[in-house]
């Protein structure tokens, strides 16, 4: 006999929340991920960040400077700096005719959680999303 028991509705509406939250926990923050792994993906934008770790605000360094340490044209140095103050990780200050620049401590932070969430390895309930949305899978559980 097949038929829908009393306890199956409050079970199919427990998955569904289950998956949609889950859902949910993959979609938060990708647009941030997305732009940080992409303004990091560049090797001298990454050197520049590995570079201005090293300062503090009032060791920051001008475009000069930088461009001197990592070996390239000031234009370029301008350019990837640009890329990485647009999603907030580096600040400039002005001090007399250059503008010295700076890791943001706080958007460090927030870019470390935003890489270590994509990063680190957890439980997740990838089975029962396989359950649900694997036709091969659901074939095997009716059988």
């Amino acid at each position: 006999m097949t038929g829908v028991f009393p306890g199956d509705n409050i079970r199919i509406l427990v998955n569904t929340y289950i998956i949609m939250k889950g859902r949910e926990q993959l979609l938060e923050d990708t647009d941030e991920q997305t732009a940080l792994f992409s303004a990091l993906a560049d090797p001298t934008r990454l050197s520049l960040v590995k570079l201005l770790r090293l300062q503090r605000a009032q060791d920051a360094l001008c475009v000069n400077a930088l461009a001197d340490l990592l070996g390239v044209s000031q234009s370029a140095v301008s350019q990837h700096l640009r890329v990485l103050k647009s999603i907030g990780l580096v600040k400039g200050e002005r001090r007399g005719y250059h503008v010295h620049y700076f890791i943001n401590q706080d958007a460090l932070d927030r870019c470390r959680k935003l890489a270590s969430t994509v990063l680190s390895m957890k439980e997740s309930g990838d089975e029962q999303l396989c359950q649900e949305f694997c036709p091969e899978r659901r074939k095997q559980d009716v059988s």
